[in-house]
């Protein structure tokens, strides 16, 4: 009878022991918790409720429960007080998507091979090559949108060299369109696409590499059998780090773009700005924000199943 009552002891103190174990993690983390809400969930919380109140007449909100913000976004009111579809704003999330993927897409192709030759370099010269990396940083938003404007207006840099090079006659129509738009956006976010993506090459054991070469495999089938996949986190974590800063971009498509092309972030600011309409304007921020989660949601569920089935081949295939 004595060892039974010493294992339900034991047992009794393990669960206390792994009770005061729990409480004091919690503890640990409370202030993080604690800021995380202060400056995340709160203001999304009243994000929320205003989108679900009626808009004051000269801004603000009028504390009455409305969903007329969300059929805005669909719908529009006629003289007659009946609603007809509308897609003006679905077009702007539209072109807001196109352009971030245009971005993310083309901030890759040209971060990934930047990050691989980072990542091949001997160690003392990959801090210099980061610090190069990270300059950008170092110089406000706003000034570096502003130089492109120089580059890329009518008589910019890039056009008057065009010109007196004998190359083109007139100036070339390269601002105040998509094309200024995506290209401000990839120098604007390409740094957070090589950083992660070199953060992860940095750890690749490049005696694998030389183990396929050896093998036969040429550098394309190395760089696609064993870089890509040991690369893949980064690569999403960059991907990722590009796409969603991308639609709620507020200052590029409003220099580049001229107020043309309007994208998600500008819609927003007009309606919290010139227009007024605080409810539609937290509306739209959550309408993105779901859009953006459920993406997100829909991708790692899809990974998770293709990890499931991935591991059930192997299974069976043992």
């Amino acid at each position: 009878m004595a060892a039974p009552e010493a294992a339900t002891r034991a047992s009794v103190a393990e669960k206390r022991a792994s009770r005061r174990a729990g409480w004091r993690r919690v503890f640990l983390i409370s202030p993080a918790l604690a800021i995380i809400a202060a400056i995340m969930l709160i203001p999304l919380g009243l994000m929320l409720t205003y989108s679900f109140l009626e808009s004051g007449r000269y801004g603000g909100v009028i504390w009455n429960f409305s969903v007329e913000a969300y059929i805005r976004f669909l719908f529009e009111r006629q003289l007659d007080d009946s609603l007809a579809f509308t897609d003006s704003y679905i077009r702007i999330f539209g072109r807001s998507f196109g352009l971030s993927f245009m971005t993310m897409f083309i901030a890759f192709l040209i971060g990934f091979p930047a990050a691989l030759f980072m990542a091949m370099q001997p160690p003392k010269y990959r801090a210099m090559l980061i610090f190069l990396v990270t300059i950008p940083f170092w110089t406000n938003l706003l000034i570096r949108n502003y130089a492109w404007i120089l580059l890329l207006r009518d008589y910019g840099l890039i056009n008057v060299g065009l010109m007196n090079l004998g190359v083109i006659s007139s100036p070339l129509p390269i601002m105040y369109n998509n094309f200024a738009i995506t290209l401000g956006l990839v120098y604007s976010f390409i740094p957070f696409m090589v950083l992660p993506i070199y953060a992860s090459l940095e750890k690749l054991d490049w005696r694998l590499v030389e183990a396929a070469q050896d093998a036969g495999a040429n550098r394309l089938q190395s760089l696609k059998r064993i870089i890509l996949p040991l690369a893949k986190p980064g690569i999403i974590a960059g991907c990722i780090l590009v796409f969603v800063p991308s639609l709620g971009a507020y200052i590029t498509p409003e220099l580049l773009g001229g107020g043309r092309r309007l994208m998600i972030g500008n819609l927003i600011q007009m309606q919290f700005g010139a227009s007024q309409n605080w409810p539609f304007g937290s509306a739209l921020a959550f309408i993105l924000l779901a859009i953006v989660l459920a993406c997100l949601m829909l991708w790692a569920w899809r990974a998770k199943k293709k990890g499931e089935a991935k591991g059930l081949g192997e299974v069976a295939g043992g």
